[in-house]
């Protein structure tokens, strides 16, 4: 009978290696047994003068091969070479088509910023946050998913969809987007905010206070909240314009379009929903009509990304808006390293992952589309671990105003 192992308690823990190895022979191929001497080894690869002739020629050969293949077949070649057996998610990444459409899509070639105000002394260039390739994305479907799959290939790069490419809008084209719906009403947390901040950026044409309510401010707040601290810092976020009609009626000449734009936020966070707040929704939402209108929700780190609190959340707020209307649900951005060490476990970047997986079930059941944006933000600067900062920011909204464009 064959000698068995004595198991001990040091077995038992999987970190430790016995001492006294099992006498089995079922994996003998495996076991470190006496190899021969180097230079019995190496005795078969010893250099004579016929072996250094075949590898010269042989390095010639393929020297002139490369030199003289087609650019296309071999750059086909290389990338199977390098790139086969990498993780095809991480290549689908990379653009497979780097020619651009410059017919159609010639403003995006250059900075979409370059006539805004304070461009040079914020330094963002449109061409650092996203750098266009081909094909475009053609439905919301392909949109959304591209957008919400697609990631940076390093930190702070320039942001690429998945798949297929998504637009970056000139202040134009996006004045002309938003002015084809009745209202668009943002419903949510402090990222959204910061979304509809960035949105009037765009739309005011201006890099250094466009989010803020800058006609009020002192000189202690325009020297405070300017370029990225208009979101960074507490005090200037909560300036932040929350309406269209507000800036129309104390600064319209900050308002680069020139049709009718009716965009709003309103920030509900808590479930139950205070009735003041759902009053204020009601109103906000005006009376039903069968004109365009356009909500976009968010929603998660008030209840620690408790699901089924969102959901309830979500709910009422459905019934507030009614029938007629066009809805996405944009969950939160990625968990930054300044994220205290308190909310890791419940907020951290594996519980955001499964709200985000969550979430887009629960809400194409209720016919929200959905827009995840921790792929996008799990390379940004998050300059309290949470929000994201001005570049972060003006992507996410334009990553909006893409689904907006391509809303019928």
């Amino acid at each position: 009978m064959a000698k068995t192992w004595d198991r001990t308690p040091l077995y038992d823990d999987p970190f430790t290696s016995p001492s006294h190895p099992p006498k089995d022979n079922t994996f003998r191929w495996a076991t470190r047994v006496a190899r021969p001497s180097a230079s019995s080894r190496f005795s078969s690869f010893r250099l004579s003068p016929v072996r250094v002739s075949v590898l010269l020629v042989t390095v010639a050969f393929v020297v002139f091969v490369r030199d003289h293949l087609p650019v296309n077949v071999y750059r086909g070649w290389r990338q199977k070479a390098t790139c086969s057996s990498s993780n095809s998610s991480l290549t689908a990444l990379i653009p497979l088509d780097s020619t651009v459409d410059t017919a159609s899509r010639a403003n995006e070639m250059t900075d979409a910023f370059a006539s805004y105000k304070y461009r040079d002394t914020c330094n963002i260039s449109s061409l650092d946050l996203h750098v266009p390739f081909s094909p475009l994305c053609p439905d919301r479907a392909s949109m959304l998913k591209a957008m919400s799959s697609g990631g940076r290939i390093g930190n702070d790069a320039p942001y690429t969809p998945r798949y297929c490419d998504m637009r970056w809008f000139t202040t134009e084209e996006i004045c002309e987007i938003l002015g084809r719906f009745e209202r668009i009403v943002l419903i949510g947390d402090s990222m959204l905010r910061h979304v509809i901040g960035s949105m009037n950026i765009l739309i005011r044409k201006d890099l250094g206070y466009g989010a803020v309510t800058d006609w009020n401010f002192s000189a202690q707040e325009k020297k405070q909240c300017f370029c990225n601290e208009q979101f960074d810092v507490k005090a200037c976020s909560v300036q932040g314009i929350y309406k269209t009609a507000d800036v129309l009626a104390h600064d319209p000449k900050s308002v680069a379009c020139s049709n009718n734009i009716n965009l709003m936020m309103e920030q509900i966070n808590r479930h139950p929903i205070p009735p003041e707040e759902l009053t204020r929704l009601k109103t906000s939402i005006g009376t039903p009509t069968k004109t365009r209108k356009a909500f976009i929700l968010g929603h998660g780190l008030w209840n620690n990304l408790d699901l089924q609190q969102t959901v309830n959340w979500m709910d009422v707020i459905l019934d507030a808006i009614g029938p007629d209307w066009h809805g996405l649900f944009v969950t939160p951005n990625a968990a930054g390293k300044e994220k205290p060490d308190d909310w890791i476990v419940t907020q951290g970047n594996k519980a955001l992952m499964l709200f985000e997986e969550g979430v887009k079930i629960e809400a194409e059941k209720r016919g929200l589309e959905h827009l995840g944006t921790w792929n996008m933000s799990v390379q940004c600067n998050k300059f309290d671990g949470v929000h994201l900062d001005l570049r972060g920011n003006l992507v996410k909204a334009m990553m909006v105003l893409n689904w907006l464009s391509l809303v019928e």
